[in-house]
Parts: structure tokens; C-alpha cells; sequence
């Protein structure tokens, strides 16, 4: 199959955006597998899991579909929001001038985290799962469970990947090892023909004894031209956005369907919401964001009811992150797919 193998390192830290930040490459021991696709309007970096190489090998995000950049139209979407990681840092620093991930935090794009599965009912050094990494083991220190720890793999179940010049499609199987817990996940991260369009399909069967139940979101780590989240951008939903707490006018507010920033993030600060008012149809996963300065905007689309709906902003990237419901019985599946219509403003 035709495919294009991408060695990237050193090109995010080259890249020079005017009047913003520069992301830059963090450090790997060896490059990471990935392969470039496109469709003639966009053009994406898609890494691949890889349990020595990747890059991304953490325990708290899906292993698949990470992707690295993409650009549309001269306008880039996706790359690293930080510019160093370090592996004793939990989950991120961000000191005004540089911003640390940690290894269970240093992913980019839109990025999806699963519930954990089974750690509660686990004994120590017994099985529990995260969708999209495989079986992990449990500590015997009567720790609870953080998404920002490193786990040892009890089984990281069986991979396969199959890149086409526009897509790759990841499929990862795990079978119940006596957590209860079992799956056949697909990913299927395409772009349209001839439209400035990814998508991202997902299919999960769950093949263990006992129902999944819980939530999976996308992280969306956007970083539209370097851009500081701020005045410049706008974030539009299909209903009325409310949140429980009123925000800080000299932060942030809504009028209607509307968020926007009254100021840019600090440089060493963070803006975040817990949004509201969405209805029980998958009519609200509709959103857009974009940033008029720059020119440029993206729209969100999702094919499943929200569950909840949160943003998290530092200086360095902009994320909304929906949440779905998942409640899986043992023999069944679930569907859900999110689109994402890149555009640009005159």
C-alpha cells in the first residue's frame, strides 16, 4: 500500500509564525513512526502507535490516530502546545516562558482519553483497563487511580495499522484476561475528497464479561497559528452556552451562543469552563471556533449526544472537549464519528 513515511523531527521547532509562539519538537530517543496524508487541501502528520518508538506512549490518552500537524490553506491547526516534556513533571508547567508536559500529558491534535476500567475492583497487582492502551497493572501502595502515573502493562493487546494516502485506519483488540473487561476498537482517521474535511469514525465491541460504562472525550488541542488564546477568537454553539458559576467578565463571557476572551491567557495562566444548556440530541455537538485575526477557523461536528462539555485554554492552546456517554453491555457495540471542517474568514 502507497504511503509516505514522515521524518519529522526538527520541523515544528523550524516553523516561525509572526506575532506568535513557536511550538517546538520535544526531545525523542529515536524518531517516531508516522506516516503524511492528504487529500490536496489538507495535509496531516498521523504518528503510529509504537510501544518503543511512538510518540505518544503514555497511559492516559488512545494510542491511535495522534495527529502530529495539519495544516489547511497555509493556516496550521495542529502541533505540539508545549516545547519541552520531562518525565517527572505530572501533568504540565507552564512557566511564562516554557511549557513542560509531562509523559501522560505530551500529546497534540485531537486527542481522545477513555474512563478507566476495573481499577476500583482490582487487587493489587491485579488487571484494569484504558480503552485505546490496553490492560494495566495496580499498584500494591493503595494508591488511587491518576491519569498522570505510569502504569506497568499487564497486556497491551494487539495492534494492526493500515495507512492510505489520504487516512490510516488503527484497530486495537484486547481480550479479558480476567479484569472483565475485553474490545475490538477500530479508528478510522480520513480526509474527505476534495473537501477541507477530517473525520475520525470509531467503532467499539465490547468483547468482555462485564458492561463499559463510562465516558470518552476529545481533548482537541488546537493551536490555530501559534495564536494566544484571546480577544481575536470566538467559540459559537448551537444553544445557549450557560455554566454554573457566572465568569469573570475581565476573563471571559457569553452573550447567547457565544464565549469569547475579554483578555489574552496570562502568560503563565490557564482559562477553563464547564459549559452547559446543551439538550439530549446530537443536534449540540456542532461548534465553531475561529480566530478572525488570523483568518481562520474550524468547525466541530459530532454524530452522538454531549454528556458534558468543558474548555481548558493556556497561551499556548485553545481546547474544547466534548464528552459522550458510553454504557456498552457485553456482546454490543457503539458508533460515533466527529468531523471537522476547516475553513477560512476573509
Amino acid at each position: 500500500m502507497a504511503r509516505r513515511v514522515s521524518l519529522l523531527m526538527g520541523l515544528l521547532g523550524a516553523a516561525a509564525w509572526a506575532g506568535a509562539w513557536v511550538p517546538a519538537m520535544h526531545a525523542q530517543t529515536s524518531t517516531p513512526p508516522s506516516v503524511q496524508i492528504s487529500n490536496g487541501a489538507i495535509t496531516a502528520t498521523v504518528y503510529l502507535p509504537d510501544a518503543t518508538a511512538g510518540y505518544y506512549r503514555g497511559t492516559r490518552f488512545d494510542w491511535a490516530g495522534v495527529i502530529g500537524r495539519l495544516e489547511f490553506h497555509r493556516h496550521t491547526f495542529y502541533a505540539p502546545w508545549f516545547t519541552k516534556t520531562d518525565a517527572a513533571v505530572r501533568d504540565f508547567v507552564n512557566d511564562g516562558v516554557d511549557v513542560t508536559a509531562g509523559p501522560h500529558t505530551a500529546v497534540t491534535g485531537p486527542a481522545e482519553e477513555f474512563s478507566v476500567l476495573g481499577f476500583t475492583e482490582a487487587a493489587p497487582g491485579g488487571a484494569f483497563v484504558k480503552i485505546g492502551v490496553g490492560a494495566l497493572r495496580k499498584p500494591d501502595d493503595g494508591s488511587t487511580y491518576s491519569a498522570y502515573r505510569s502504569y506497568e502493562f499487564a497486556d497491551p493487546g494487539k495492534r494492526t495499522v493500515a495507512p492510505r494516502p489520504d487516512g490510516v485506519d488503527f484497530t486495537h483488540e484486547l481480550v479479558d484476561s480476567g479484569s472483565g473487561f475485553g474490545y475490538h476498537y477500530t479508528k478510522n482517521v480520513r480526509l474527505n475528497p476534495g473537501r477541507p474535511e477530517l473525520v475520525i469514525a470509531h467503532r467499539l465491541v465490547n468483547r468482555g464479561a462485564k458492561p463499559i460504562v463510562g465516558t470518552v472525550y476529545n481533548h482537541n488541542f488546537l493551536v490555530l497559528d501559534g495564536q494566544t488564546p484571546g480577544p481575536d477568537f470566538v467559540i459559537t454553539a448551537p444553544f445557549e452556552l450557560k455554566t454554573e458559576k457566572p465568569l469573570d467578565p475581565a476573563v471571559a463571557t457569553i452573550s447567547g451562543r457565544e464565549f469569547r476572551y475579554a483578555a489574552p491567557v496570562p502568560a503563565s495562566g490557564r482559562v477553563a469552563a464547564q459549559f452547559q444548556g446543551f439538550g439530549p440530541t446530537a443536534a449540540d455537538y456542532r461548534f465553531t471556533i475561529e480566530n478572525r485575526e488570523a483568518g481562520a477557523g474550524v468547525e466541530m461536528i459530532g454524530d452522538r449526544p454531549l454528556n458534558r462539555l468543558a474548555l481548558w485554554s493556556i497561551r499556548t492552546v485553545l481546547a474544547l472537549e466534548p464528552f459522550l456517554a458510553l454504557n456498552i453491555e457485553p456482546g454490543a457495540e457503539y458508533t460515533w464519528e466527529y468531523t471537522y471542517r476547516y475553513y477560512t474568514i476573509p
